[in-house]
């Protein structure tokens, strides 16, 4: 029976599952936005939020506690210097999770996970997609039907 024990294994033994969870929340608080499965999404979404809590209590034994678990310096740095007092007067709820549909080759259901108040930035790449597909749309008139 599996009284008490919470969490999905997705597949994975204990230790890579672990290591793809800080993987996923490294990510996570520093792109502030990651597109993954479903399940794993909300997998990581308490961990994110108890990091983002440990930014907000600004302390050194909070620091080293992010550290043991997020092992990038940068990111803490990042955690405890910018996300912390964006997150300041909320008390929980730092995250959003946006469904996105199935994956198209094994028909995983896809998510974004997201940080509240992230002003997500498109790069070069999908603006230049998105500028193709915009003019194309201008541009191309339905062709008016002549009689004969």
């Amino acid at each position: 029976m599996r009284h008490r024990n919470a969490g999905r294994k997705l597949g994975r033994k204990t230790p890579h599952r672990i290591s793809m969870f800080r993987n996923l929340v490294t990510s996570l608080l520093d792109k502030e936005r990651i597109r993954t499965t479903l399940p794993r999404a909300k997998e990581v979404r308490p961990i994110a939020e108890r990091m983002i809590t440990l930014g907000k209590r600004e302390s050194l034994h909070a620091r080293r506690q992010a550290l043991a678990y997020m092992k990038d310096p940068e990111v803490v740095s990042k955690l405890f210097k910018t996300l912390a007092p964006r997150f300041a007067q909320r008390s929980g709820g730092y995250t959003r999770i946006v469904r996105l549909g199935f994956r198209q080759g094994d028909g995983a259901q896809m998510a974004i996970l997201e940080l509240i108040g992230s002003g997500f930035k498109a790069d070069k790449k999908d603006e230049k997609k998105g500028g193709r597909k915009a003019k194309k749309a201008e541009t191309e008139k339905p062709a008016a039907k002549e009689k004969d």
